[in-house]
């Protein structure tokens, strides 16, 4: 008996029977798409839903102005989505935050199409319509902030959907570039080269035809790098979204308990977005084949690649959960296709209902922290005059755009100077602990151009004024508070004799 050939254990299961792609992508795409404007609604209610909107917010205004990324306004992420904050209010207007919210909206159903085109790649029809619905579904499966807000992950999701859909494909080339698209918006987004790799190798393995791919796909990635790299300061990126975080990204001394609590709270949330198809997957489990054959181990090296960038940083915010989404959206769609029609509506019944509930929470959830903003940037407007530059101290950049005023500086919070994080707040906080040489730029900044107005936004956090000499040291030589304080914050004006 002859030999079976090497390739005979790699992928190649029996196709599905397919509608005509027309046919198809007709009905799914205006459905996905109103989907995902219903699951994002409330997310037009608030110009802001987290810092790191307002961060991104004041980012664009900058580089609009003729700033310069990683110079004149530093950030520990890749460039990405600043440049595109920045295309959109060149587009639409300086104040529109209406584009940003669309963009979110359409990186969504981007991502929901992307991944109904793996699904009916792999197992026909009615699969790819489980998987692009059931995505849209538990994409809002955590707290508002996490899921409304236009944060790095909502635009990481369509590219490494891309990246696995074009490697399953073989078009090595295109998904090295959706790599690139997804590291270069989130550096944890650059993961999904694992699930690359692995469809790489079971789709060529060993042999003369591996190192062409390796080649194209390694091209793809490098060059948008080394192009975004170009383009803004090469020293400046490879240490600001590379080497200058050690601290901040493996650090958890003094907050294990708090870290802890965040990691098990967020992902209890998770698997009750996901309750309904929990059971299916927990089946899928047994086994790394799923339907006609097909295997699905390259989606649980997709999962646990896409967990290692959850954990990484130990900060475990509900957001960082979301790039677990489309693996998870897939593996229970292989484990639902063996139901019955009517069964597999009740299924999916259950994360609508979820979906409903956490799209209503939106609606009426308090937003304490954007309210406070809005308190302190009007007391900001009444104690200086539109051309001055402020200081707010804190973790809420987005007061400087409600407020309308410029940054004194490029280091838009506390955190970036003093390695608080968010609920980190333990020893490893203080001027020792911030991005290497940047109390000595600040301190420049603060004398070449002393702001207007300090804002005393730490509020008894462990970036308080009075735990970090060089700011003490200013407020007290140059700066006299006001009296009262906004909800405990504290405005400084400069001295008569400054």
């Amino acid at each position: 008996m002859s030999a079976e050939p090497a390739t005979a254990t790699r992928r190649t299961p029996a196709r599905p029977t397919r509608t005509a792609p027309y046919g198809f992508w007709r009905r799914l795409l205006p459905f996905l798409a109103a989907v995902a404007l219903a699951s994002r609604l409330p997310s037009f209610l608030h110009p802001f839903w987290s810092p790191d909107e307002g961060y991104l917010a004041v980012q664009a205004r900058i580089l609009a102005n003729g700033g310069e990324l990683y110079e004149t306004v530093v950030d520990r992420k890749p460039p990405l989505l600043p440049w595109l904050y920045e295309a959109a209010f060149t587009l639409f207007g300086d104040g529109s935050a209406q584009a940003m919210k669309l963009l979110a909206i359409a990186a969504q159903f981007t991502t929901a199409a992307l991944l109904a085109a793996v699904a009916r790649r792999r197992w026909g029809d009615r699969s790819g319509v489980t998987a692009g619905v059931l995505f849209l579904l538990i994409s809002v499966g955590f707290i508002p902030q996490d899921t409304q807000a236009v944060t790095f992950e909502v635009v990481i999701l369509p590219c490494t959907a891309a990246a696995v859909l074009c490697a399953d494909r073989g078009r090595w080339g295109a998904a090295g570039v959706a790599v690139a698209g997804a590291f270069l918006t989130k550096q944890t987004g650059g993961v999904v080269l694992v699930p690359v790799l692995w469809l790489l190798w079971q789709a060529i393995g060993p042999g003369p035809s591996l190192r062409p791919a390796l080649l194209r796909t390694g091209a793809g990635f490098a060059a948008p790098v080394a192009a975004a790299a170009l383009l803004t300061d090469p020293a400046g990126f490879v240490f600001w979204t590379v080497t200058g975080s050690g601290a901040y990204a493996f650090s958890l001394t003094g907050s294990e308990l708090h870290v802890l609590m965040r990691a098990l709270v967020n992902s209890l949330i998770l698997c009750l977005c996901c309750v309904g198809i929990v059971p299916p997957v927990r089946r899928a489990l047994r086994t790394t084949r799923g339907p006609a054959g097909t295997p699905l181990t390259d989606l649980w090296v997709w999962f646990a690649a896409s967990a290692g960038a959850v954990t990484v940083g130990f900060h475990f915010y509900g957001h960082y959960f979301l790039q677990l989404l489309p693996p998870i959206a897939l593996l229970a769609t292989a484990a639902l296709r063996s139901l019955r029609h009517e069964r597999l509506r009740h299924v999916l019944s259950v994360p609508a209902g979820a979906c409903a509930l956490f799209v209503i929470w939106a609606f009426f959830a308090p937003h304490a922290e954007l309210t406070h903003a809005e308190r302190v940037a009007t007391a900001v407007r009444a104690h200086s005059a539109p051309t001055d530059r402020v200081l707010v101290w804190g973790m809420h950049p987005q007061t400087y755009r409600l407020a309308d005023r410029e940054p004194a500086s490029r280091y838009l919070t506390a955190g970036l100077l003093t390695n608080f994080s968010g609920g980190r707040d333990g020893p490893q906080v203080g001027e020792e602990f911030g991005m290497p040489g940047a109390w000595r730029v600040f301190a420049e900044e603060m004398r070449a151009r002393p702001p207007a107005l300090i804002v005393d936004d730490s509020r008894g956090k462990p970036y308080a004024p009075e735990r970090l000499p060089t700011l003490r040291r200013l407020l007290a030589a140059q700066y006299e508070p006001l009296p009262g304080t906004v909800e405990g914050t504290v405005l400084y004006v400069r001295s008569s004799g400054s």
